[in-house]
């Protein structure tokens, strides 16, 4: 491939939609069915904490990062230390994509998605981590190109825009996410998310940053009411054909076999999230009904706190019960692990850990 850059087209593109009805109204049904099941729910924050930390993982393990999920919690339990240092930078990489989920729900109250907007973002996934000098919360001024381990401008696969571009590439860009004349939602987030993969505006982040894009957009359309819709996972499972398809629409303008692939993602994601949260709430009621007979006034606030990090240690839980004295929180963790819902980690003497099994096994 020359070294030109890639000429990138402006939003909006011509899509022919009739070749996309049946993907369209079936990834539609199904996120239908995902949001009316997420409308009935009390306390959605206990579900999203877990999927959001699943979907951290997935999102950083396209981008090379070996951290589990429960590499994650048992950091995180353990108050954030670590024996192992290159796992430990993945696992800070982990947290600030959730973190930047976060702050992003919370931006949108007071600005469009726009420039300022994923700078933001940018700022917060690569704070402290590995991309500290790849220029953090501001757009590349140096030419890039994508391409296997080793490979030269000369024989890479993408060349994205010159910098000078970008300001009027990404402000095209969010023209198009805050408008409302694409006839389909889910297919503006499909157009979106490759045409900021294309531009790629910084050194380093951009994958992750326009996948965590995704359900934020959703959210913000209003077609789900938390931002719970996560496809990371089904971009890691079809890894090739999730680079295959966005290179289809560089080389050939081909934004239906990538819409169609987005749309499938989108499908089978909401199926296995409404899978999950089902069995998660059913989890939940479970649980409870074996706390009745703890006559302990804490017991179902420690049901809450294991439901947002399913591994927990002395300490944590400590942090965030407001137990009279150590030893209320030792008799409570002993009934929990009698009635087998938690289950101590051996070997953590001074700071004991534990794991809520039934949780780990949903969300894994």
């Amino acid at each position: 491939m020359n070294t030109n850059h890639h000429r990138l087209k402006l939003l909006p593109p011509e899509v022919d939609y009739t070749l996309l009805i049946r993907e369209i109204s079936e990834a539609n049904r199904t996120l239908g069915n995902l949001t009316g099941l997420l409308a009935n729910i009390p306390n959605p924050g206990l579900l999203t904490a877990p999927l959001l930390t699943k979907e951290a993982v997935a999102s950083s393990r396209i981008e090379g990062t070996q951290a589990t999920i429960e590499d994650v919690f048992k950091y995180e339990a353990a108050g954030k230390v670590t024996e192992d240092n290159s796992k430990e930078q993945d696992i800070k990489e982990i947290i600030n994509y959730r973190t930047a989920i976060q702050v992003a729900v919370n931006l949108l109250e007071k600005r469009p998605i726009g420039e300022n907007f994923i700078k933001e973002l940018h700022s917060i996934l690569l704070n402290s981590v590995r991309g500290t000098n790849k220029d953090r919360g501001n757009f590349r001024r140096i030419p890039v190109f994508i391409g296997k381990p080793g490979a030269t401008i000369e024989n890479a696969i993408y060349v994205p825009p010159d910098s000078s571009e970008l300001p009027g590439l990404v402000s095209n860009w969010s023209k198009y996410v805050n408008s409302e004349e694409e006839p389909d939602i889910l297919v503006q987030a499909a157009i979106a998310h490759y045409q900021f993969e294309a531009i790629h505006p910084f050194l380093d982040g951009n994958g992750r940053i326009g996948r965590l894009l995704i359900p934020i957009f959703l959210y913000k359309m209003k077609v789900i009411p938390y931002p719970l819709l996560y496809l990371s996972e089904q971009f890691d499972i079809n890894r090739d054909n999730y680079y295959a398809f966005l290179r289809k629409v560089d080389a050939e303008d081909d934004w239906v076999a990538w819409i169609k692939f987005f749309l499938v993602s989108i499908n089978k994601q909401a199926v296995e999230t409404q899978n999950k949260v089902n069995s998660m709430l059913n989890l939940y009621k479970i649980t409870k009904e074996k706390l009745s007979g703890f006559n302990s006034q804490y017991a179902i606030n420690l049901l809450d706190i294991i439901f947002e990090n399913p591994i927990v240690s002395f300490l944590t839980i400590k942090a965030r019960l407001n137990a009279r004295s150590n030893q209320t929180i030792y008799n409570l963790l002993d009934k929990f692990k009698k009635e087998k819902i938690l289950f101590e980690i051996p070997r953590a003497k001074r700071n004991r850990t534990y794991v809520f099994v039934d949780l780990m096994e949903i969300i894994e």
